[in-house]
């Protein structure tokens, strides 16, 4: 877990016998809410003295990942179970799913209504709570709205206003801002990455976003041919316009997109194509056809301005 992450959970453990029977954690991409939920499960299952001890059986098998009560539910695309070996060839070269599956929450149900096999809680992890279609949120917010004795759940949540008004409500929130600037700085020099200034702010202030950002670069500003490539040059194109629509109100670029000279009276054609690749973004999910949808959207960038620089 990341140190500034760290006050957040010394707050859990405070309330550690008060602890609500679902946390919602909640905040930017990138600021280490995955590694302090996982934390806190790990925290909830600990049977030393200090929690988490890293020394029992418990924690032992939590960092192995086979705690017998801890469950993990995240889309095929980011699991890191491997593939059953008697999977066919066609279903090994089937594309893996972005959502979780209503299948997952409904094998759930054994693990929740037997016993805790160690005699404690029993956690369930879902990460990003969003991933979660309709039918599946159904059938989650069943045991969230009768949860068994001693079972926790832990949402982890990029964008909790896309989650059921009904799932936000029986969770107790519990929001990770950005770090401290000085903080984020240092931990990316410690990484090794270059230029941590400018990596930082081209992920608005998210250092975790910006390790990965320095580690592949900045997309170009051309039409892509595979999904996944989609939703990093809408993220581009939108920090690119909000940048320019900052510059054209004599503000300074946020995203260090570019440094170009922006009339004011642009502003708000920024702002507007800002707005559509926010709303192109969470298309990019969707089947499409990469190198139309691209092109599409590179096609209503505003015009008569210099292409922005890309931070190097």
């Amino acid at each position: 877990m990341h140190s500034w992450n760290q006050p957040i959970l010394d707050s859990l453990a405070q309330r550690l016998e008060r602890l609500p029977h679902a946390l919602l954690v909640h905040g930017p991409w990138g600021v280490g809410k995955l590694a302090l939920a996982e934390r806190a499960a790990q925290f909830l299952l600990c049977e030393g003295q200090k929690k988490p001890c890293d020394a029992c059986d418990a924690c032992r098998w939590f960092r192995a990942g086979n705690h017998p009560d801890f469950r993990r539910l995240e889309p095929e695309a980011l699991s890191k179970e491997p593939p059953p070996e008697d999977e066919t060839p066609a279903r090994k070269t089937k594309q893996p799913s972005i959502e979780i599956k209503i299948e997952q929450v409904r094998a759930l149900a054994d693990f929740l209504n037997v016993g805790s096999h160690r005699g404690g809680r029993r956690v369930t992890l879902v990460h990003p709570a969003e991933h979660m279609n309709v039918p599946t949120a159904n059938a989650l917010l069943k045991g969230l709205e009768e949860p068994p004795a001693s079972a926790v759940f832990i949402l982890v949540s990029h964008r909790p206003a896309q989650l059921l008004p009904t799932i936000r409500s029986r969770c107790v929130a519990i929001p990770v801002p950005l770090p401290p600037r000085d903080a984020a700085i240092g931990w990316l020099s410690e990484q090794g990455v270059k230029d941590p200034q400018r990596w930082l702010a081209y992920a608005g202030g998210a250092p975790l976003r910006a390790v990965e950002h320095a580690a592949r670069g900045a997309p170009a500003l051309v039409p892509v041919d595979v999904r996944e490539a989609l939703e990093p040059l809408a993220e581009a194109l939108q920090k690119t316009a909000l940048d320019h629509a900052l510059l054209a109100f004599g503000l300074p670029a946020k995203y260090q997109t570019t440094g170009a000279t922006v009339a004011r009276e642009r502003a708000g054609d920024w702002l507007a194509f800002a707005r559509q690749m926010g709303e192109d973004r969470l298309l990019c999910r969707h089947p499409l056809n990469p190198r139309l949808f691209s092109a599409a959207m590179l096609a209503a960038m505003p015009s008569g301005s210099e292409t922005p620089q890309r931070p190097r």
